[in-house]
C-alpha cells in the first residue's frame, strides 16, 4: 500500500463525508482518524523503542517505503532531516550539494550544471528531497555553473645539454 495514495484516499473520504453528511459528522470522522493515527503512533512508537535495542533491524524496517513513511509521520525516523536529505542526494548520485535547512524550513541545494540546465534533474531532485524531508517547507536547488576545465600545464626539466 502506498502511505501517500493512502493518505489522499483518507482526505478525500473526509471531504465527501463533510459535503454529504454535514460539518457534524465531517468533524466526527476527523476527530477518529485523529484518534486512530494517535493509537497507530504510539503502537509504533512502542515498536521503535524496542528496535533501538536492534539497531540494524531498525534500519532495516526504516529502508521500507511504507514503515519509513509511518515513521516520518510520527516523528520516529532513527534519521534526522539532514540525514535523510543527504541518503536521498547519494541514492541519486546527483551532482548537487546539501546546504542545509534555514529558519523557515527550506532545503537548500546547490545544483552543478555542466552545460544546459535540465528541469526534469531539477524536479526529480526537489521531489526525492521532499520524500526524503516531508517535514521541509520547501525546496530551493540553485544551480551553479561547473567551472571550465582548463588543461593542466606541466613544467619539466629540460634536459641537460649534450656539448
Amino acid at each position: 500500500m502506498d502511505a501517500r495514495a493512502a493518505g489522499e484516499r483518507v482526505e478525500a473520504l473526509l471531504a465527501e463525508l463533510r459535503t454529504r453528511a454535514g460539518p457534524q459528522a465531517g468533524a466526527a470522522a476527523e476527530e477518529l482518524v485523529s484518534c486512530l493515527v494517535e493509537l497507530y503512533g504510539t503502537g509504533l512508537a512502542t515498536i521503535v523503542g524496542i528496535l533501538h535495542q536492534e539497531p540494524r533491524l531498525l534500519d532495516q524496517a526504516a529502508a521500507d517505503p511504507l514503515v519509513e513513511s509511518l515513521l516520518l509521520v510520527h516523528d520516529l525516523h532513527p534519521l534526522d532531516t539532514d540525514a535523510r536529505i543527504q541518503r536521498a542526494l547519494d541514492l541519486m548520485d546527483a551532482q548537487a550539494e546539501y546546504q542545509g535547512v534555514d529558519e523557515q524550513g527550506v532545503a537548500h541545494l546547490s545544483l552543478v550544471r555542466k552545460g544546459c540546465s535540465s528541469a526534469a534533474v531539477r524536479q526529480s531532485i526537489e521531489e526525492a528531497v521532499t520524500n526524503a524531508a516531508p517535514e521541509i517547507a520547501g525546496v530551493d536547488v540553485e544551480e551553479v555553473t561547473a567551472p571550465a576545465e582548463v588543461p593542466l600545464l606541466q613544467i619539466m626539466r629540460r634536459p641537460a645539454a649534450t656539448r
